[in-house]
C-alpha cells in the first residue's frame, strides 16, 4: 500500500515566516490570518522563522528549484520531517510571496478574489488536504496590469470620512492583488493628505498617474490661482511642481505618466490659442515629456515611465508630430465603450485606430474602459454593455499588436463590474479567454444553483441594450437615460424648442429638436419590451434561489436590470410629456412627466434595495449618472407644465376633468380651495383617462376616457 502524501491544515495550522518581513507581506499574511479563522475557526500561529514544527513556510527564494527565477513568481514545495508534510510557499520577491499566499487562499481555502464585494460566504471546514505535489506559478501575460479607481463617487460618498479612508480602501486594493493586478491608479483628483496613494504601496502595488496629471503632480492653476497655464510663459512653475512629486515619489514603486495636457483634462491649446497647427501642439507636447523624462532620469535609477496616448495626443502622434522616447511605454485607450479607436468628442466622432502599426517600436500597453462617464451613452452604475466577445476581441487584438507590456483597466466602483473586471483578469494573465467557459465558472462561484438558466441571463442583458448607432459597440449604458433627458428637459424650458439641441447630435444628427425627441422615444420603446421580459426572467429565478443568492443576484443583476427599466421608461413618458406638450395638451403632458417622475424613481428603490448591512449608503454618491438630478429636472418641468392651465389657483383641471358634473355648477369656492399636490393630481387624472405608464397594459373600459 502506498504511502499518503499530504499536507493537513487545521484549527492548529503553525505558519513560519521570515525575519524583518515587508508591510506588503505583512499584509498579504493578515489576509491569510483572515481566512484561516473564516474557514476553521481559529486563527493560525504565527512563528518567525521558526520551521521545523510549521504546517507552512513562508519563504523568500533561496535557490532556482524553489520558485521560478524571475519577478513576481512563486513556488509552492513540500518537505517531510518526522513523517509529516509542510508546505512551503517561496516567492522570488515580496510580490512573488503575496501572489503564492493568495493562490493558496483560492485554490486551498477556497476564498473567491470578489469575496468582499459579491458577499460570498466562506465554507467551514475541520481540514483541507493539499496533495504533495510541486506548484510553479504562471508568468502573467502584462507586466504592468491594475486599475484604475476612476469616477469613484460611489466609494468617496459610502463613507462620512472624506478623503475615503483605509476602510475604503484596504478592500479595492486586496480585490486588485488576488486578481493578480500589480498596479494602481488609487482614485481620481483626490486630495493629496489622502492615504489611497500611502496604502497601495503599502501594499505592494505599482502605483501610476492619471494622464492629466503628469507625474502625480498638483494641478497647476490649484497650485498658481490667476496664473495662466502656459508651459511656454511659465516653464519654471510647471517644472517646480514636477519636481516636488518626483522627489516625494522617487523611492516608491511608481510607473510614472509622461504628459502634458490642459488644465480639466483638456487639450493645452484651449489656453495657449497661439499653438494653431498641429505642427507646433506636437512639438510643444514632445518637448515637454522629453523634460520630464530627463527630469525623472535625474532622480530615479531607471525609471519606468509611460505615455498615454490619449484624445488630441493620440492623433498628433500618428500623423508623426509627437517624438515619444525610446524607454517610453506607449499607452493606446479604447474610446469608452471597449472597442481600439479614438473616443468620441461632443459630436466628433472619427474612430481612428488606437493601435500600434506595424513597425512601431518600443513598448505599447492599453488604457482600457469597463466603466465610462460621458455625459452621453455610458455605463457607469450598470455593467459594460455590449456582449463580453467585444472585449475579447479587441484585448487581444491589442495584445497581437505589440500592446501587452501595460493594461490599465478603468474599473469605476468595483461593486457594479465583477463579471468584467474579471474577465480582464484573466485575459491579463493568459493572453486570450473563452468568454463562455469563463461566464458559466464566474457565476458558478457567484451563486450554488441553476448556473444554465444564470448564464442565459447574464447573457441576455447585453442583447437587450440599446443600439443606439451603426457600430458594434454603439450600445446604451444607463447614463444614455439620464443625460440626455436632462438635456432635452433644459431645452425644453429654457424655450429652445424652435431650435435642435446640438448636444444630441451626436445621436441623432443634425434634425429639429422635436425630431430628436422622437428619436429617443423611438430608441426607448423598441427596447423596453426586452429590458422587461428580461426583468420578469429575473424574478421567476429568483425564487428558485436559496435566500442568500437571491440577495446576490439582485444586488448584482437584477438591481441592474432594474435601472434600464426604470430608465428605458422614464424616458418615454418625458418625451411623450413633450409630444402632448406640442399639441397643446398640457394636462396630458402634465400626466406624463409625472409618470417620468416615477419609473425613475424606480431606480432609487433599486439603489435601496441592494443598500442593506455593511453596503448602507454605497448609491447617496450618485453624482454621475445622478438618478436624482433627472427627477428634479423633471419636478421643475411638471410644475411648469401645471402653470400652463391650472393656474392660478391650482384647482382649474380637478373642476374640469374630475369634478362631478353634479357639483361643478353648484360648488362654493369658499369650501373647495385646497389644491390636491402635483403626484395627486397626476394619478387622479391618469386614472381617468386610462393613461397607462410605459410597460403597462389598462384594463378599464377607454371608449370614454378622452378630454
Amino acid at each position: 500500500m502506498s504511502e499518503v502524501s499530504e499536507v493537513i491544515i487545521d484549527h492548529n495550522c503553525i505558519i513560519s515566516v521570515p525575519k524583518n518581513i515587508s508591510k506588503p507581506v505583512q499584509h498579504a499574511i493578515d489576509m491569510i490570518v483572515r481566512d484561516h479563522k473564516k474557514v476553521f475557526g481559529k486563527q493560525p500561529e504565527i512563528l518567525v522563522d521558526s520551521e521545523d514544527d510549521a504546517t507552512i513556510v513562508i519563504r523568500n527564494q533561496i535557490n532556482n528549484d524553489e520558485c521560478p527565477n524571475r519577478p513576481e513568481a512563486y513556488g509552492f514545495r513540500f518537505v517531510k520531517n518526522n513523517d509529516k508534510w509542510s508546505m512551503q510557499i517561496n516567492g522570488y520577491d515580496d510580490l512573488g510571496i503575496i501572489y503564492g499566499l493568495l493562490e493558496y487562499s483560492r485554490r486551498f481555502l477556497e476564498i473567491d478574489p470578489f469575496w468582499y464585494w459579491a458577499d460570498l460566504p466562506v465554507k467551514t471546514v475541520t481540514e483541507i488536504q493539499i496533495p504533495t505535489e510541486k506548484v510553479d506559478s504562471v508568468e502573467q501575460k502584462v507586466k504592468y496590469r491594475g486599475w484604475f479607481v476612476n469616477d469613484e463617487v460611489c466609494l468617496i460618498g459610502w463613507k462620512e470620512e472624506y478623503p475615503p479612508s483605509r476602510e475604503v480602501w484596504y478592500p479595492v486594493f486586496e480585490a486588485l492583488l488576488r486578481c493578480g493586478g500589480n498596479m494602481v491608479i488609487p482614485g481620481t483628483d483626490l486630495p493629496k493628505h489622502g492615504v489611497h496613494a500611502d496604502l497601495a504601496q503599502e501594499m505592494g502595488l505599482w502605483v501610476t498617474h492619471h494622464h492629466a496629471e503628469p507625474l502625480g503632480a498638483e494641478m497647476f492653476l490649484r497650485a498658481y490661482p490667476g496664473e495662466k497655464p502656459s508651459y511656454k510663459e511659465h516653464p519654471e512653475l510647471f517644472e517646480a511642481l514636477w519636481e516636488e512629486a518626483i522627489q516625494k515619489q522617487k523611492n516608491e514603486k511608481i510607473v510614472w505618466v509622461l504628459s502634458f495636457r490642459g488644465q480639466g483634462d483638456a487639450p493645452f491649446w484651449q489656453y495657449d490659442p497661439e499653438f494653431d497647427t498641429s505642427e507646433k501642439r506636437g512639438a510643444m507636447i514632445s518637448k515637454v515629456v522629453a523634460r520630464q523624462y530627463e527630469m525623472v532620469c535625474r532622480s530615479v535609477d531607471q525609471p519606468v515611465c509611460c505615455m498615454a496616448l490619449y484624445g488630441e495626443i493620440a492623433e498628433l502622434y500618428e500623423e508623426g508630430y509627437i517624438t515619444v522616447p525610446d524607454d517610453v511605454i506607449k499607452i493606446w485607450a479604447d474610446n469608452g465603450y471597449g472597442k481600439m479607436v479614438s473616443r468620441r468628442q461632443g459630436n466628433e466622432n472619427y474612430r481612428i485606430s488606437s493601435l500600434p502599426k506595424a513597425g512601431d517600436t518600443g513598448e505599447n500597453g492599453v488604457y482600457y474602459h469597463i466603466t465610462f462617464h460621458d455625459l452621453q451613452a455610458s455605463n457607469h452604475l450598470t455593467m459594460f454593455p455590449s456582449p463580453p466577445e467585444l472585449i475579447k476581441e479587441e484585448v487581444e487584438k491589442a495584445f497581437n499588436a505589440n500592446a501587452a507590456s501595460y493594461l490599465l483597466l478603468n474599473s469605476g466602483n468595483i461593486r457594479p463590474h465583477l463579471f468584467p473586471l474579471d474577465l480582464i483578469s484573466h485575459l491579463w494573465r493568459y493572453g486570450r479567454i473563452d468568454v463562455g467557459e469563463h461566464l458559466q465558472k464566474f457565476l458558478s462561484r457567484l451563486y450554488k444553483t441553476h448556473h444554465n438558466e444564470l448564464t442565459k441571463l447574464y447573457r441576455s442583458f447585453f442583447e437587450k441594450s440599446i443600439q443606439y448607432g451603426p457600430n458594434t459597440d454603439d450600445k446604451a449604458g444607463e447614463e444614455f437615460y439620464h443625460h440626455n433627458a436632462r438635456k432635452i428637459i433644459g431645452h425644453w424650458l429654457q424655450g429652445k424648442s424652435n431650435i435642435p439641441n446640438e448636444k444630441l447630435f451626436w445621436a441623432t444628427g443634425e434634425i429639429p429638436f422635436i425630431d430628436q425627441v422622437r428619436w429617443f422615444l423611438d430608441k426607448c420603446e423598441k427596447s423596453l419590451p426586452g429590458w422587461e421580459e428580461l426583468l420578469r426572467e429575473c424574478h421567476q429565478l429568483s425564487a428558485s434561489l436559496s435566500k442568500e443568492d437571491q440577495q446576490r443576484f439582485f444586488d448584482q443583476f437584477i438591481q441592474q436590470v432594474e435601472i434600464h427599466v426604470s430608465g428605458c421608461k422614464g424616458f418615454i413618458s418625458l418625451c411623450k410629456s413633450y409630444l402632448s406638450f406640442t399639441d397643446h395638451d398640457h394636462p396630458r403632458a402634465f400626466v406624463q412627466a409625472s409618470q417620468s417622475i416615477w419609473s425613475y424613481k424606480d431606480g432609487l428603490d433599486a439603489f435601496k434595495k441592494a443598500e442593506h448591512g455593511k453596503w448602507d449608503n454605497f448609491y447617496r454618491a450618485d453624482w454621475l449618472t445622478n438618478i436624482e438630478s433627472t427627477i428634479y429636472s423633471l419636478e421643475a418641468l411638471r410644475k411648469f407644465l401645471r402653470m400652463q392651465g391650472d393656474s392660478p389657483d391650482f384647482f382649474l383641471w380637478y373642476k374640469e376633468y374630475l369634478m362631478p358634473e353634479t357639483e361643478k355648477h353648484i360648488y362654493l369656492e369658499n369650501t373647495h380651495r385646497n389644491p390636491y399636490s402635483d403626484d395627486e393630481l397626476a394619478r387622479m387624472l391618469a386614472e381617468k383617462w386610462c393613461l397607462s405608464p410605459p410597460g403597462f397594459s389598462c384594463f378599464t373600459d377607454c371608449s370614454t376616457a378622452t378630454k
